[in-house]
C-alpha cells in the first residue's frame, strides 16, 4: 500500500484513506465495472458535485475500466481501492482539466437532459480553451481557473468482466447503432402499455446513444444527417411522452429544434401546437395548427377539435379571472357614516 501511495504521489495524487475496505484488492482487468459514490470539492472545501444529492437523488457513478473515460484520473484512483473503502484523493491540475466538461455531462444526466448538451463539436481540451460557457457559474469559473480538486470516493462494487450487462454508454459505436432500433421498439411497447415514464427513459437513452455518435461527425455531413434522421423519430416520441406528462415548454423547445431543420415535419408542428395551446400561447398555437393544415389538409377535423378545446379553455380562464377580480374596483360602495361626538 505504501508503494502504491508513493506512485500516486509521483503522479500528482495524494491519497488519504478514510475507512479501509474489505477483502483483497482486485486486479481490475479491462472490462471491470466499478460502482462508486463521489464528492468533488475544491481544496478550500467548497463542494462542486455529490453523487448522493445530484439531481435530488442518490445515484452512484458506474465506470467500465479500459473504455477511456474522459476523466482518466477516476480510473487511476479506484484501482487502488478495496470494495467498501472510502478515500480522499487530492489531484493536481493535470488530472482535473477536463472535470468541468465531465461535471456538465453528469449534471445533464441527473436532470434528464442530453449528456452532451451545450458541448461544442471538438475535443475536450479544445473546449476547455474555447471559453465557451458550460451553463453553470461554478464550472465556468473552474474552467477559467484550473486548480487541484479533491475527490472523495466510496467504492461500492467491483464487478468482473462478463458478470453484468453492458450499459449503453460503455458500448462501441457499432454496438450502439445495433441497439438503437431495439431501444426504440421497447419504448413503443412501453408506451402502448401506458408506461409513459418508462417509455420516456427508453427514448431518451436512444437519443443519447445517437447524439454521442453524432458528436463525432461534422454537422451537415452525410453521416451526421443520417444519424439526425434516426434521432428525429425518437425525439418526437420523447415529446409525445412529455406532452402527456405536462412538460409543455420542453416539448416546445425540442419541436422547435426539429422544425428549424425540417420545415415540413408535420408531427413536430402538431405537437408544438398542442404544447403552445396548453400554456395559453394562442397566437403561436394557431400559427402551428395552420401549418399542420397546410402540410396535411386531411387533418382539418382533428385541428378543429384542438382549436375548439383551446378556445373553451381560454373562455373558462377569462371567466375565472373576471370572477376573481369582481368587486375589487367597485366604487359604488357606501361610505362609512361619520360619528358625532358631543362636547357637552
Amino acid at each position: 500500500m505504501e508503494e502504491e501511495a508513493r506512485k500516486l504521489l509521483e503522479e500528482g495524487i495524494i491519497k488519504k484513506v478514510i475507512s479501509p475496505g474489505r477483502g483483497e484488492l482486485s486486479t481490475f482487468p479491462n472490462g471491470t465495472k466499478v460502482v462508486f459514490h463521489y464528492r468533488t470539492s475544491l481544496c478550500d472545501g467548497k463542494v462542486l458535485d455529490d453523487s448522493r444529492t445530484m439531481g435530488g437523488r442518490s445515484k452512484p457513478m458506474e465506470l467500465i475500466l479500459g473504455k477511456k473515460f474522459k476523466l482518466a484520473v477516476w480510473e487511476r484512483v479506484v484501482i487502488t481501492m478495496k470494495q467498501g473503502e472510502v478515500a480522499e484523493f487530492t489531484c493536481d491540475n493535470k488530472h482535473t482539466a477536463l472535470y468541468p466538461l465531465v461535471s456538465q455531462s453528469l449534471r445533464n444526466i441527473s436532470a434528464g437532459k442530453d449528456p452532451l448538451e451545450g458541448q461544442r463539436h471538438c475535443c475536450g481540451i479544445a473546449q476547455i480553451h474555447s471559453h465557451h460557457s458550460l451553463g453553470h457559474k461554478d464550472l465556468d469559473e473552474l474552467q477559467a481557473n484550473l486548480q487541484p480538486l479533491v475527490f472523495s470516493i466510496e467504492l461500492l462494487e467491483v464487478l468482473p468482466p462478463g458478470s453484468f450487462q453492458l450499459d449503453v454508454w460503455a458500448m462501441t459505436d457499432e454496438e450502439k447503432l445495433e441497439l438503437v432500433p431495439q431501444i426504440h421498439e421497447e419504448g413503443n411497447m412501453l408506451f402502448k402499455k401506458g408506461q409513459i415514464k418508462e417509455a420516456t427513459e427508453k427514448y431518451y437513452n436512444g437519443i443519447a446513444c445517437l447524439k454521442n455518435l453524432q458528436m463525432k461527425e461534422h454537422p451537415g455531413d452525410e453521416s451526421w444527417v443520417k444519424l439526425d434522421l434516426m434521432i428525429t423519430p425518437l425525439l418526437l416520441n420523447f415529446c409525445q411522452c412529455k406532452l402527456l406528462q405536462g412538460q409543455y415548454y420542453e416539448v416546445i423547445e425540442h419541436c422547435s429544434s426539429i422544425v428549424f431543420k425540417y420545415e415540413d415535419n408535420l408531427k413536430a408542428f402538431y405537437k408544438r401546437a398542442k404544447a403552445h395551446a396548453a400554456v395559453w400561447n394562442e397566437v403561436e398555437a394557431r400559427a402551428d395548427f395552420d401549418k399542420v393544415l397546410e402540410l396535411d389538409p386531411s387533418l382539418a377535423p382533428s385541428v378543429a377539435k384542438e382549436l375548439k378545446a383551446m378556445e373553451e379553455k381560454i373562455r373558462t380562464k377569462e371567466k375565472e379571472e373576471k370572477g376573481r377580480y369582481k368587486g375589487l374596483f367597485n366604487y359604488n360602495a357606501q361610505p362609512a357614516t361619520a360619528t358625532t361626538v358631543s362636547l357637552l
